[in-house]
């Protein structure tokens, strides 16, 4: 059972993020996963992903919770990734964020890691979190202000 209930995270005095509906390009999106755009549709970043990264939605329109994915042809929604809002990204289990304000990037599978000193920083933890939990689990982050501007 995944840690949060929801994605987006507020704060509920900011107009929500806009969002984009796009089919799933393979059934292993879940709510949380970083995504970019492939062929017209969404698909998993990976640690290699340039340019605009999306964050899966919770497709609370069909009454299903985080722990639910995306299949195959589903049509996802896509939150945009704006400054001053507060998200829950999926990080793989082993991964240790030791301090608020670590930064993250896009790893495999869509996943959040800890950023190195090359990589494009997307958002910074406003969280520590150790997660032993054996599974991957949702961790509160606030998206970087111009992460957009690295090379597409």
């Amino acid at each position: 059972m995944a840690r949060y209930n929801k994605i987006y995270l507020g704060p509920v005095s900011e107009a929500k993020p806009q969002v984009l509906e796009l089919t799933a390009a393979d059934g292993d999106l879940s709510p949380g996963n970083l995504l970019v755009i492939s062929s017209g549709e969404f698909d998993n970043a990976a640690a290699d992903t340039v340019g605009k990264v999306w964050i899966c939605q919770d497709n609370y329109l069909a009454m299903k919770t985080v722990d639910d994915d995306y299949a195959d042809g589903d049509t996802v929604i896509g939150m945009e990734l704006l400054d001053e809002q507060i998200y829950a990204g999926r990080i793989a289990d082993g991964v240790n964020i030791s301090a608020i304000g670590t930064p993250l990037t896009p790893a495999a599978g869509g996943l959040l890691a800890i950023a190195s000193t090359e990589d494009k920083v997307i958002g910074y933890s406003t969280e520590a979190y150790n997660n032993t939990s054996g599974s991957e689990q949702l961790i509160a982050f606030r998206a970087s202000q111009g992460y957009l501007t690295a090379a597409a």
